[in-house]
């Protein structure tokens, strides 16, 4: 049976890679390339370096197999790696325009209510709006911050209109925002 204290050691060095590949490369003294990969070594050397957290190339590859979240992927030879979206950095991760089915959900807490139904939905802080291909998936996400509020939108009427969607390679879908007018927010959670 695997220690309860490890899974956790593990979760958390997931959680700073997630930061550092994301977000903050610098904060270990890394840079990402215009794609958003990282050196495999030079990020294990820069979290090794940070302290609190200890990586080998054995620790990250069971990260990356076993997110539930599929959030990293390798290059082919496992030399580089990448976070696969919710960048605050400016990425271009090679997303390609896909054409999504004609109703996706978002996922949000209670609190964001108000600003979404005045603003939509924005990326805010991050480069896209993340959005789900099943209900279930938006209501954890919602659950993340606080009481749920899920929102159906049309991308059949955003299609028509001229909105890019795009897929990640962990089947999050993506676009830049999502006017009111594509939003209807669901009474039934």
């Amino acid at each position: 049976m695997k220690n309860v204290r490890s899974d956790k050691r593990m979760k958390n060095t997931s959680k700073f890679i997630s930061l550092i590949l994301r977000h903050r490369p610098e904060a270990i003294g890394i840079s990402l390339d215009e794609h958003g990969w990282a050196d495999v070594q030079e990020l294990i050397d820069g979290i090794n370096r940070s302290g609190g957290h200890s990586l080998d190339m054995e620790k990250l590859e069971e990260i990356v197999r076993t997110d539930e979240k599929q959030r990293y992927s390798f290059n082919e030879d496992h030399t580089l790696i990448r976070a696969n979206q919710g960048h605050s950095i400016p990425v271009d991760v090679e997303l390609e325009e896909k054409t999504p089915p004609d109703i996706l959900w978002h996922g949000t807490g209670e609190k964001y209510v108000p600003s979404i139904d005045a603003q939509g939905l924005l990326p805010k802080g991050r480069l896209y709006v993340h959005l789900s291909s099943d209900m279930e998936t938006a209501k954890k996400v919602g659950s993340r911050h606080g009481k749920p509020v899920i929102y159906e939108v049309d991308c059949r009427k955003m299609t028509e209109d001229g909105y890019a969607f795009y897929l990640s390679a962990n089947q999050i879908w993506l676009i830049k925002k999502v006017p009111v007018e594509y939003l209807e927010k669901l009474n039934r959670v």
